[in-house]
């Protein structure tokens, strides 16, 4: 286990940005998830942290060591790719020794972790299958179980259950989740999915565009978002958004008082956004007429589709509800849940003060770190050297999935320190 820093980071591909500055301290033995919508760079800086991809500018240090420079066998991380990577060819067992195997590691020494991984994951009576004869879900455990039998400091996910259905995928966040808690190690998981990291993580990366929008704790994110980007993305069904204007203690929408709620008058008279979480409406004879467009029934919840002007409010409740569309109900926010955003910026209002509802908030662990990390000099030093020496051996290009297993890295610095020997 080691705690991992990611510090600056910056990539580009030709004139394309694809990170702008990512922060990013992930705690030794801690869960952190990376999530944001396609293209947002979150798999690139996962590969960079692998190694299979060098940066454009910033470190990546894993415990006390700079590796941004470093072989990807040498960086002491395991990584579980989105399509299992499985040998076809070799059984359950050899796939999951084959790194021991390339490292040189003794047969009795590959035989003893293999079968410790493959009583962790339950795969003891599938040792000698080959791949296709295997389900998704035991294709994946054998993925996670080449991970574990290297025993590295970091393990790396990337978006590993994407290729299942809906529900081994909600089996597999359980296995992975208890996995974590048994072996403590340091993870780092990728994902498009904000339902897999709520669940999963114990703090939430949420990332858009190549930086980050906010850190923190999945209820830190759920309860006090820091705009409107990450108040949508996080929670299903995303956030209503309503917009208008706090005129004396009332929100006013399409000329007329909406919602009135006593936590309005701390913002004074102003053009907001309305953010309210479709759970926390309630059907109430005091509250804003709305006409029913669509009723979801899912057993254990109801979800209402309503509209009220031009905007779509939806409302979550436990109720079984004799609705249809057309119908006409009134619908009330609860006090303290109420979120309001700038609609220029997007940011929320007051989202420096005390959060009130589910969960709490640490203002050290849910903005974007900007510790600017500096390593050790002695690391420095060594992290320069290894630099100096890529940038003489002039091997440049490479194969991410054999220097995976087998050679150097990519070369993060080589051009920039012949541009700029100051670094």
């Amino acid at each position: 286990m080691a705690p991992v820093s990611i510090c600056n980071a910056r990539k580009s591909f030709g004139a394309v940005n694809v990170l702008r500055g990512v922060d990013v301290e992930v705690a030794d033995g801690e869960f952190v998830a990376l999530v944001g919508p396609s293209g947002c760079g979150k798999s690139t800086l996962l590969r960079i942290i692998a190694g299979l991809e060098g940066l454009t500018d910033g470190d990546i240090v894993i415990g006390d060591r700079v590796v941004s420079d470093v072989a990807p066998r040498e960086r002491d991380v395991a990584m579980v790719f989105q399509n299992y990577a499985l040998y076809p060819h070799m059984t359950v067992a050899r796939n999951m020794g084959f790194s021991l195997k390339l490292a040189g590691r003794p047969a009795a020494e590959i035989e003893r972790r293999v079968a410790a991984a493959a009583e962790i994951l339950g795969l003891q009576a599938l040792l000698q299958r080959l791949p296709k004869q295997l389900s998704g879900g035991q294709r994946q455990r054998v993925a996670m179980g080449r991970a574990i039998v290297r025993d590295p400091k970091v393990f790396l996910f990337d978006e590993p259950l994407s290729n299942l259905d809906a529900k081994l995928r909600v089996q597999m966040r359980v296995e992975i989740k208890a996995l974590h808690q048994r072996l403590k190690t340091t993870t780092v998981y990728v994902t498009h999915d904000q339902i897999e990291a709520m669940t999963m993580a114990d703090k939430i990366v949420v990332m858009r565009d190549g930086i980050i929008e906010q850190v923190g704790s999945p209820l830190d994110l759920y309860d006090r978002p820091a705009n409107m980007f990450v108040a949508g993305f996080i929670g299903s069904p995303a956030m209503n958004f309503v917009t208008g204007a706090l005129r004396d203690g009332r929100f006013m929408a399409d000329g007329g008082p909406i919602f009135t709620a006593e936590d309005m008058q701390a913002f004074g008279d102003r053009e907001v956004v309305l953010g309210v979480r479709p759970e926390h409406f309630d059907i109430h004879p005091d509250g804003a007429e709305v006409e029913v467009v669509v009723v979801e029934q899912t057993g254990s919840e109801m979800l209402i589709v309503t509209r009220l002007g031009e905007a779509t409010l939806n409302c979550l409740v436990r109720e079984r509800l004799r609705l249809k569309s057309g119908d006409r109900i009134r619908l009330m926010p609860r006090a303290g849940h109420l979120h309001y955003f700038d609609p220029a910026t997007g940011q929320r209002l007051g989202y420096d003060e005390p959060v009130t509802g589910r969960g709490s908030f640490s203002s050290a662990s849910s903005v974007p770190s900007a510790s600017g990390h500096s390593p050790s000099s002695k690391a420095a030093a060594g992290h320069w050297m290894t630099s100096i020496r890529s940038m003489i051996s002039g091997r440049n290009s490479y194969r991410p999935e054999m220097y995976y297993m087998r050679g150097p890295g990519p070369k993060t610095r080589s051009k920039r320190l012949l541009d700029d020997p100051a670094g």
